[in-house]
């Protein structure tokens, strides 16, 4: 491959995200699970133009999502990542990434490169917090694409650190629960809370009763900038880097008014100096930018950020992902 066909490759890349994104929203790879189907019977099941259809399943056998034999198409490995019924697959943060007002905000990075601003807030009118709240529907379409890449992050933070010699881990900020019930299956005797929104956990109950944790865990509305539940643990994961350093200070301190003399705050992010990771945090930082107008920060950043709020950084705990543990105890 030559270097202009490497480029145009790059160049091209938003064209793939935007035709996954549709065969997600259409659920393609939930429609051929049980085997395949042809062009006539997909587009009856997704009520889509049969001809555009055929056009789509193309580019996406040409990417090795689909096969097609002898008109009948079928998925691959690659296509059940995007499968909607299946826990842990990329089907959220496919229908996330091409939903119109995260489309459109990236199309004004420009703006954002040159004059500092966020992306979102300056062609919105208004942070992408408020947004949501504005717009339930695509909030829900938000907590499913966290509840997404959290499946797949999961197993590694509880592969990658040992959290037995605590009682209660609050997981702050924790969505629909995906990384607690994690945590509460591999060791079963700890308690847990899961700590958000009022609108964001109320969906909560019935996931955790699936994953057999309910039982252990105690779900609590409210805000982080306010008041955190009593814990030994605070989990915080991919919350920091939403929020520039003055708000992040302020969500630490209140964890460490809330935390005993011999608790742990553990941090879970993207960090920037990791060397293995470094498209993917790169990337996730621009998003940082676009979206919710926060940042990926480096070791010695959230070093300096938790000495801000009177804590210290203990150790760094690298996982088999893209993000890592940054533990931290009282200064």
């Amino acid at each position: 491959m030559t270097t202009h066909d490497q480029m145009l490759r790059l160049l091209n890349g938003y064209q793939v995200s935007q035709a996954l994104h549709v065969a997600a929203v259409l659920k393609i790879s939930d429609q051929l699970a049980d085997g395949g189907k042809t062009l006539p019977e997909l587009a009856a099941a997704t009520e889509c133009d049969e001809r555009s259809l055929g056009r789509l399943l193309r580019a996406l056998v040409a990417l090795g999502v689909y096969v097609e034999d002898d008109g009948r198409f079928s998925t691959t490995e690659l296509g059940d990542a995007l499968r909607a019924d299946v826990p842990g697959t990329a089907y959220g943060w496919a229908a996330f990434l091409g939903e119109p007002s995260i489309w459109q905000a990236w199309g004004t990075l420009l703006h954002s490169i040159r004059t500092g601003e966020n992306a979102f807030a300056a062609l919105h009118g208004k942070p992408v917090w408020q947004y949501r709240a504005e717009h339930p529907e695509v909030l829900q379409v938000f907590d499913r694409a966290m509840t997404s890449l959290t499946g797949a992050l999961a197993d590694a933070v509880v592969e990658a650190y040992d959290f037995s010699r605590f009682t209660c881990v609050v997981d702050v900020g924790g969505g629909r629960g995906t990384l607690l019930a994690a945590v509460l299956s591999e060791h079963p005797t700890l308690q847990g809370v899961l700590f958000d929104q009022p609108q964001v956990v109320a969906g909560a109950s019935e996931f955790l009763a699936n994953a057999g944790v309910s039982d252990r865990v105690d779900v609590v509305g409210g805000s982080f900038f306010d008041e955190v539940p009593a814990g030994d643990c605070y989990l915080l994961k991919s919350i920091l880097h939403d929020w520039e350093d003055d708000r992040a200070q302020q969500i630490l301190a209140v964890c460490r008014r809330g935390l005993s003399d011999d608790g742990t705050v553990l941090v879970v992010e993207h960090v920037l100096d990791d060397p293995r990771w470094a498209i993917v945090t790169a990337m996730t930082d621009l998003n940082m930018l676009v979206g919710p107008g926060g940042q990926e920060r480096t070791e010695s950043g959230y070093a300096a950020l938790l000495e801000a709020s009177g804590l210290s950084l203990r150790r760094v705990v690298r996982t088999d992902s893209p993000v890592a543990i940054i533990e931290a105890i009282p200064a």
